[in-house]
């Protein structure tokens, strides 16, 4: 097959003729130079798309013409991440069954494609070798996420019935974040809840968008403040009622209210001198493993963020 990548990121192939009636999955490891089994665990982690439309079903024959997009950061990663003492963050809190953290701005949270070293995993493991078993072993102790551009409070569990713990109640939505945000404009009600659908965009596997099939999601969001310099912008409180990939950045950009600084979803605004998106994660609450106990953690706005900020004007 002829590499015919429109980026440096995704790779798209059309299918030949020779491949005509073969298996998606055959395909995908052609184009990813893949095992069939690795194939088949990219397209169930949603990491093929089919003309245009996400396709997880890895038997589903194709036909010459058709148009495969493989999303490579999807790969399943073999090697499993060792500590590194060089990587730096701050801990929060810290007991026998848990570890909060306060993620830097630019640092990856677990190994993936492109991110082999250098992760919060591997800070973890130098500090807190324990974790190594529990849960994923590429993700050791980690039960939520937090985007590499963006900062603030993570916990991770250091036993696997505290990381079981811990997943059910981000999946049942007891455990709550709130999250510090500025974005362009002012949002016409000053509290609002976004109740879109959230997938992978058709026309590029590597962002998330409003999808009619896609996953639930909700966030809820509060203004509490506004500016005229260096725009005008709205500063918010943004609480997630799911946890989806991108879902602050994607629901605020799908009302055309994008995040300062996103160099994805910011809708091709200029970034104000900022580096990143401005999203800071500033509140995790949840029930304690062992106690039961309602704990809340707080994260002042990163210094980068408050160093912009300081310069804004109301």
């Amino acid at each position: 097959m002829t590499d015919r990548s429109d980026s440096v990121d995704r790779l798209v192939e059309e299918v030949p003729a020779a491949l005509g009636g073969q298996r998606l999955d055959r395909i995908v490891a052609l184009i990813g130079d893949l095992s069939r089994a690795d194939a088949a665990r990219t397209i169930k982690a949603d990491g093929v798309m089919v003309d245009g439309e996400l396709c997880r079903l890895g038997k589903v024959r194709l036909v010459e013409g058709q148009h495969v997009a493989v999303d490579p950061a999807m790969f399943p990663v073999t090697e499993v991440p060792g500590p590194d003492p060089s990587v730096e963050f701050d801990v929060v809190y810290e007991d026998d069954l848990v570890i909060v953290v306060d993620k830097p701005p630019g640092l990856v949270v677990h190994p993936g494609a492109g991110n082999m070293t250098g992760t919060l995993a591997n800070g973890l493991l130098a500090r807190f070798p324990d974790i190594e078993d529990v849960g994923d072993r590429m993700r050791p102790g980690i039960v939520h996420r937090l985007d590499s551009g963006s900062s603030g409070l993570l916990v991770i569990a250091r036993t696997q019935d505290a990381a079981e713990h811990l997943v059910s109640q981000f999946a049942d939505h007891s455990a709550t974040r709130v999250y510090d945000a500025m974005v362009w404009g002012v949002p016409e009600a000053p509290h609002g809840i976004i109740d879109a659908p959230l997938g992978r965009s058709r026309s590029d596997p590597l962002r998330m968008a409003v999808v009619a099939n896609g996953r639930p999601s909700r966030t809820d969001y509060q203004v509490i403040g506004t500016f005229s310099s260096p725009a005008t912008i709205s500063r918010l409180e943004c609480r997630l009622e799911t946890g989806r990939t991108h879902q602050i950045r994607v629901h605020l950009s799908s009302i055309n209210h994008p995040l300062l600084g996103d160099p994805t979803y910011g809708q091709r605004k200029p970034t104000l001198g900022l580096a990143r998106p401005f999203l800071h994660a500033a509140q995790l609450q949840f029930n304690h493993p062992e106690t039961r106990e309602r704990v809340t953690f707080h994260s002042p706005l990163a210094s980068d963020l408050q160093a912009w900020l300081d310069n804004a004007e109301v």
